[in-house]
């Protein structure tokens, strides 16, 4: 069984998302504690940034409180949660694009410089490890919303097909050849860097 399924048949879900659908904040903030790990990485892999990803992962968890009331007990937290997640996570990078455009017209001077990581055993192997991951970081910044998407949720979470496909409300057809399609974008732009 997948760790999204493994997430899903957990009974006391249910009973945590019935209660927070009525207001009880203790039962939210333990499907908070539950989804927060799964929620910051998926925000990592979509914009790229640690501190990007923590900030949108926490407000999308402050906009699904203020929204518990639309919870359905019948269904997963989750799913519902990423909806909000991925939007937050995609109006970020276009106005993340747009901000980034107006300052390379005000001057190239300024410059967005990726951050994050441990601290590595050794100042060479720290300088190979920035350099990959900021390699890794633009090319996948590259590739469309949807390619991106379905290649942090494959690669980066370790989701199946079937569980990319119930989370993004598409046929797994769709998943595959998005996924295929965002492989050899990456290969593409990664040749390119």
């Amino acid at each position: 069984m997948s760790r999204l399924a493994a997430r899903y048949v957990d009974a006391s879900e249910a009973s945590l998302v019935q209660r927070a659908s009525h207001g009880d904040n203790t039962a939210f903030g333990e499907l908070v504690r539950r989804n927060m790990q799964a929620a910051y990485y998926a925000a990592l892999g979509l914009v790229g940034s640690p501190d990007d990803a923590l900030d949108l992962s926490q407000d999308a968890f402050a906009r699904a409180l203020k929204h518990a009331a639309k919870l359905d007990p019948g269904r997963p937290f989750y799913p519902w949660y990423y909806a909000i997640l991925r939007r937050l996570c995609f109006n970020f990078l276009r106005d993340r694009k747009n901000r980034q455009r107006l300052l390379d017209e005000q001057g190239a001077w300024l410059a967005y410089d990726l951050s994050g990581g441990g601290p590595p055993e050794d100042p060479e192997s720290r300088l190979g490890r920035e350099h990959a991951r900021r390699i890794v970081a633009r090319a996948l910044s590259r590739l469309p919303e949807a390619q991106r998407e379905v290649i942090v949720l494959r690669e980066f979470e370790d989701l199946k097909y079937q569980e990319i496909a119930d989370l993004l409300e598409i046929p797994v057809g769709t998943v595959m050849s998005r996924l295929y399609a965002a492989r050899r974008a990456l290969a593409d732009a990664l040749e390119e860097l």
